[in-house]
């Protein structure tokens, strides 16, 4: 059997096996380049809240939070709560905090709901996973190496390496080598 044939067999298989996990980094890698713009894991909005009726400040912590949830109509349970003032009090649920000002009578309401899809391929790409997946996202990196150079020697001619493919990867090599020199040194 000829050489090329095999790699070109390899090639293909790995690709294949290596396809769901080319899928996960890139939608991740998409996501996380955007960190500067948007939460890649959750889905964060704000709802600003009236307080109509007047509520006692000079309740302890605790109750002002429980009558405050109620108010609003929140049903989970609260985790803790925290007064800055007598007059401003945060209050935490799960997923869920409430920051109220009882002398301007404003609250706002925040909620944070996981990304379905990214926060997932996030947790593999970011490698907090720790433990096996090291060793599969290794692998994964090392099939990735095998498929870039045995695409370079899969094809002959003037359609391969030595004919129009060396451009091809040197720009390749050029682009990420530019925005070093751009961004890094």
């Amino acid at each position: 059997m000829k050489v090329r044939k095999i790699i070109r067999g390899l090639h293909r298989d790995v690709g294949y096996i290596a396809f769901g996990l080319i899928i996960i980094y890139s939608i991740s890698g998409i996501a996380v380049n955007h960190v500067n713009d948007w939460n890649p894991n959750y889905n964060i909005s704000k709802d600003t809240l009236i307080i109509s009726s007047n509520i006692d400040s000079s309740l302890s912590t605790t109750e002002l939070a429980k009558i405050l949830a109620q108010y609003f109509s929140i049903n989970d349970s609260i985790k803790s709560s925290f007064r800055s003032n007598p007059n401003k009090i945060d209050i935490f649920f799960q997923k869920k905090t409430l920051s109220a000002n009882l002398q301007t009578k404003i609250a706002v309401l925040e909620k944070v709901e996981n990304r379905f899809i990214l926060r997932e391929s996030n947790f593999l790409h970011l490698n907090h996973a720790k433990k096996i997946w090291t060793w599969i996202a290794d692998i994964f990196a090392v099939s990735l190496i095998f498929l870039a150079v045995s695409g370079l020697i899969m094809i002959k001619g003037k359609l391969g390496f030595l004919g129009r493919g060396k451009w091809f990867m040197l720009l390749g090599l050029i682009i990420p080598i530019l925005f070093l020199f751009l961004y890094f040194y």
